[in-house]
């Protein structure tokens, strides 16, 4: 049945009104036209009852609307254009001063839901400031918000059903966006609500106050004051819900949704259905709270409504602020996507071009928090400005926050590289600074402690706080930079172009002469590079360089079989005897040597003298710097080329035999022709000296030595070697056999590095 009541009922006429649901025939007398009217407001009431109020907050097919949709599609048909607006934040500012601490004016009534804690005078200051930012930007359209007030207490008083008066309210303000709308009918209550806090407030000090307070029979109220707390906290809860779903129809509106918006758009479809049912609810809502306002100021306390009802109403706010706060969230997030995008499109820009100084990429990189210099000297434990590296190539050492980075590769190597520096420092190949990066997915206290402990170790600069680097750099480093928990070495130029993605390889191969260690610098090195056991060995023993002079015959071996050393060893020295030529012997270890094995074969070694031996530290550094040269030649030669590059098929093929604990070995005459093989064939070939001995004196014994160790791979079983590369870096797609040259298979292994 339609419950909806128009106009003002005749005293002497009888209408059907609805109470707690059920029709009911009221027969109106002149003597009882107040009480009467009341009941018309909130239902008739009969001893010892709540007030039935009509707007309780169920579900609207109480009052004639079928359905949701239905409701929305009325809503809807009320709005007419955007075109009229108010400033919404500095008039709510101003509302929220007349609801706050409502429950305090009562005597008798300690702080309800209402009351917030918040500094009042701080709070009431705000207010202020907000009214004169109001006063002087937009003037108040009065004569609409008089005359809401007088649709909602004329027509409340005349028995008005809650949901015509919201339909009539919203075709007053039908030329009003949404977040207007709410916020005029919230000022019109928010008037009569501040009027009555003014005259509860004033009743005992102001002759006035307390004048108009008996005319509104208040002093009643005020002694039944703490009698009336469950319906007062039912009362404020309501308001409460009422601010904070109108605060988030203004904060979905303050959004800048055309910039990053369409009408397409998901989250502007979403809220097309939930902003003008959310509007239309809070008004429904503003609208039963006036009608207790006008029970305190004319009617009587027995028209209060029962809590619950009030409560029910509260509910449903809260459930639409729900709503309203996830539809919020959504917009944020892809506003703050769509922000990040185009910081992340605007920093590709910055790399991508020539500056005149690398001060404009630098401050991109690092945020300047507060205006204070976001970086670190860890050497002098001073703050630094990008300024200070204008004119100075930059190598960004970006690593994971690690506790064990110090025990790293690429820290070893960037550390040596640091000394040589500064020993040096005025050098051209000096001038250079490195800033250590840490990036992490999240920051907890532990790992600033951490970053803290780490950086107070280095002596290179660094950020000063790991909030100087934006999310967005964060996502660029790994992105584009393709930072993967590996620690990488990013140059940067004098003029702030990104001249290597990762030059710790480089630096490994070439140390200073890597300077300004560009990809440009990097082609240049291996230009002039030819495989030979100079590039290999470089200067790892004391003695290469004056073996090198000499011309004479050198053997790099390793592995982990004493037993085949020994044989080796002994071997290669008697064959060098019948051959009348110099052999120098030097064992390199294998790769990934675990230290306890190798230092016990290097006491073997040493005891037996059975050849000179690299030092632990250098054996593990002359594997690293073979790794990097894979690296570095890799990455700089195309995939067609990688199978008929000398230097990177020896590269793979010391590799190879790097992986193996059987033994090994390379032998060249100075940085002339090399042989390599695996320690069976070459110790089989060795042993089978006098049959190519013939040959060594007419082409020389190393390239005789190779002629006869093809005839033995040609004659031996198949017996093929295996290559380990570190899982980071680039990682061909096929590697060919160092032995046979047939395309390797790939597997993927795990293994322990600890003795």
């Amino acid at each position: 049945m339609d419950t909806k009541m128009s106009g003002i009922i005749a005293p002497s006429q009888s209408k059907q009104m609805v109470t707690n649901g059920v029709p009911k025939q009221v027969h109106h007398q002149p003597q009882q036209q107040q009480h009467n009217l009341g009941a018309r407001v909130l239902g008739e009431t009969g001893a010892g009852r709540g007030a039935r109020l009509l707007g309780d907050g169920r579900s609207h097919r109480t009052h004639g609307v079928s359905d949701e949709t239905e409701l929305s599609k009325r809503i809807l048909a009320t709005h007419e254009t955007d075109e009229r607006g108010i400033h919404v934040k500095s008039v709510l500012s101003i509302i929220e001063v007349i609801f706050y601490r409502a429950t305090a004016d009562l005597p008798g009534y300690s702080p309800a839901p209402l009351t917030k804690s918040l500094d009042i005078v701080a709070h009431d200051e705000k207010a202020v400031q907000s009214a004169v930012e109001l006063h002087d930007m937009v003037e108040l359209p009065a004569r609409i918000v008089s005359a809401i007030s007088c649709e909602i207490f004329s027509k409340c008083s005349a028995g008005v059903d809650v949901n015509t008066i919201v339909m009539d309210i919203l075709q007053l303000i039908k030329h009003y966006n949404w977040d207007s709308k709410v916020l005029l009918v919230l000022v019109a209550f928010a008037i009569t609500f501040g009027e009555f806090r003014l005259v509860v407030q004033l009743y005992s000090s102001n002759p006035l106050a307390k004048a108009i307070a008996l005319l509104k029979q208040l002093p009643e109220i005020l002694e039944h004051a703490a009698a009336l707390r469950p319906k007062l906290d039912a009362l404020f809860a309501l308001i409460n819900e009422i601010l904070d779903v109108t605060k988030k129809i203004v904060e979905f509106y303050d959004i800048p949704r055309s910039d990053y918006f369409t009408s397409d758009s998901p989250e502007i479809i979403a809220a097309s259905s939930h902003i003008p049912t959310a509007v239309y609810w809070t008004i429904r809502s503003i609208i039963v709270a006036a009608t207790q306002v006008l029970a305190l100021t004319g009617m009587g306390i027995e028209y209060l409504t029962e809590p619950w009802e009030l409560s029910s109403l509260a509910h449903k706010l809260n459930n639409i602020k729900g709503h309203l706060m996830d539809l919020i969230e959504r917009c944020h997030r892809v506003i703050q996507k769509r922000r990040e995008d185009e910081s992340f499109e605007a920093l590709g820009r910055i790399f991508s071009i020539t500056h005149i100084d690398n001060t404009k990429p630098l401050s991109a990189l690092f945020y300047y928090n507060d205006g204070q210099p976001p970086l670190y000297d860890c050497y002098s434990k001073r703050r630094v400005t990008t300024e200070e590296y204008r004119r100075k190539v930059v190598a960004l050492f970006i690593t994971d926050l690690d506790p064990e980075l110090a025990r790293s590769t690429e820290y070893s190597i960037l550390q040596q590289m640091y000394v040589d520096k500064r020993q040096s420092a005025t050098r051209a190949q000096s001038q250079y600074e490195v800033i250590w990066v840490p990036i992490s997915d999240y920051w907890t206290d532990e790992k600033y402690r951490l970053f803290d402990t780490m950086r107070d170790q280095m002596e290179w600069h660094s950020i000063h706080h790991p909030s100087v680097v934006p999310s967005v750099v964060t996502r660029y480093v790994k992105e584009k930079w393709n930072f993967a928990k590996k620690p990488m070495l990013v140059i940067m130029d004098t003029q702030g172009k990104i001249a290597h993605h990762n030059a710790i390889h480089m630096m490994c191969i070439w140390g200073s002469l890597a300077f300004p260690f560009s990809m440009t610098q990097e082609k240049l090195l291996w230009d002039d590079m030819r495989w030979s056991i100079e590039l290999v060995a470089d200067n790892l023993d004391p003695n290469m360089g004056i073996w090198l002079q000499d011309n004479r015959h050198i053997c790099l071996y390793g592995g982990e079989d004493v037993n085949w050393i020994r044989k080796f060893t002994r071997i290669a020295k008697d064959v060098a005897v019948e051959s009348g030529i110099t052999l120098e012997l030097l064992y390199v270890g294998r790769s990934k040597p675990k230290e306890r094995t190798i230092k016990t074969v290097i006491d073997v070694i040493t005891k037996e003298g059975l050849s000179r031996t690299l030092d632990w530290n250098l054996i593990w550094y002359f594997w690293m710097r073979l790794e990097s040269m894979w690296h570095s030649k890799g990455q700089l030669t195309k995939p067609e080329d990688a199978k008929k590059d000398p230097i990177l098929l020896g590269i793979i093929a010391m590799l190879s035999y790097g992986s193996s604990e059987q033994g090994w070995a390379v032998i060249s005459k100075g940085v002339g022709e090399m042989v390599k093989s695996n320690g069976e064939h070459l110790f089989k070939v060795l042993a089978e000296h006098g049959r190519w001995k013939m040959r060594e004196e007419v082409l020389g014994f190393v390239p005789a030595m190779g002629e006869y160790l093809n005839q033995v791979h040609l004659e031996a079983p198949h017996h093929c070697t295996s290559l380990i590369l570190p899982a980071t870096g680039a990682m061909p797609e096929t590697v060919a056999c160092s032995e046979c040259g047939r395309l390797m298979e790939r597997f993927t292994m795990f293994r322990c590095c600890l003795d």
